[in-house]
């Protein structure tokens, strides 16, 4: 609750919220709690400790399913109940900043994340994409924006120079490459073969994916097929960013990331199962 929060004894100078519900399948009065209460909390905090700059960690969910090209400027109309949540968060934040001169606000709307322990659906996807019994569904043309995490953490301190006011950005690591070259830089960084050996259609892939579905929510055992990450494999989201316009160079390429984030999960699982 927001009465439990006490400035402390030196008031911070910024604050950085990052926290958030973002797990599939929680009840919408569950991302309300977190999301929008959570943002209600930390702007009162705010407001006591005399803070005047706040970033806040916000979703490209904002703009709904299968955004294709959306900049900053772009409607908003989420259509989950994670995105909505993002979006009513973004409004408290927004408010906290017009309620006082000279606050700065910097919200930053992310793609799918990946890097080193990043749980993102995107992650476990290209982790499973490196198996030698990994099934590529569909012809893989669909583009998809992705972030690396420290890139992300790069962009997040550099964009705490604004000033005043409040400013939005896409964070995203160009190019938006096809899902297929996304998982052939997945499989070459561990030794397999860029293209997958047993490939079926999107449609072909459906009935096995619910029946997997069902299975998991039957037993609570969360299997490596689901419609959720059949839909992420085949769908395109597109963004677009102004964050080359503010002079940020992101310090790793996208083609790294994905290397580095793909081997360091391998070994984690070698380690695990005690194979190295």
């Amino acid at each position: 609750m927001a009465a439990d929060f006490a400035p402390p004894i030196a008031a911070p100078d910024v604050i950085v919220s990052l926290a958030a519900e973002h797990r599939h399948g929680q009840s919408e009065q569950n991302y309300w709690r977190v999301n929008v209460k959570g943002a209600s909390n930390v702007c009162a905090f705010a407001a006591r400790a005399g803070v005047h700059t706040l970033l806040f960690a916000s979703s490209v969910a904002v703009y709904g399913d299968l955004v294709v090209n959306a900049g900053e400027d772009a409607p908003l109309r989420p259509t989950t109940p994670y995105g909505r949540s993002k979006v009513a968060a973004e409004d408290v934040y927004r408010r906290w900043q017009l309620a006082a001169p000279g606050r700065t606000l910097v919200i930053v709307r992310l793609p799918s994340v990946i890097g080193l322990g990043g749980g993102s659906g995107m992650n476990r996807l290209l982790e499973l994409a490196t198996s030698p019994k990994f099934v590529m569904v569909g012809d893989g043309a669909n583009r998809r924006s992705l972030a690396y995490v420290d890139n992300v953490g790069a962009f997040l301190e550099y964009a705490l120079r604004r000033g005043p006011g409040a400013h939005t950005f896409n964070y995203v690591d160009k190019p938006d490459l096809p899902m297929a070259e996304l998982i052939a830089v997945a499989r070459r960084a561990v030794g397999q073969p860029e293209c997958a050996r047993w490939r079926v259609p999107y449609w072909a892939a459906w009935v096995p994916a619910a029946a997997s579905d069902l299975s998991s929510k039957l037993t609570g055992v969360e299997l490596p097929l689901s419609i959720g990450r059949l839909r992420q494999l085949a769908a395109s989201a597109q963004f677009e960013t102004a964050v080359p316009d503010t002079g940020f160079t992101a310090p790793v390429s996208l083609s790294d990331g994905l290397t580095t984030t793909v081997r360091a999960a391998r070994k984690a699982v070698s380690r695990d199962l005690h194979l190295d």
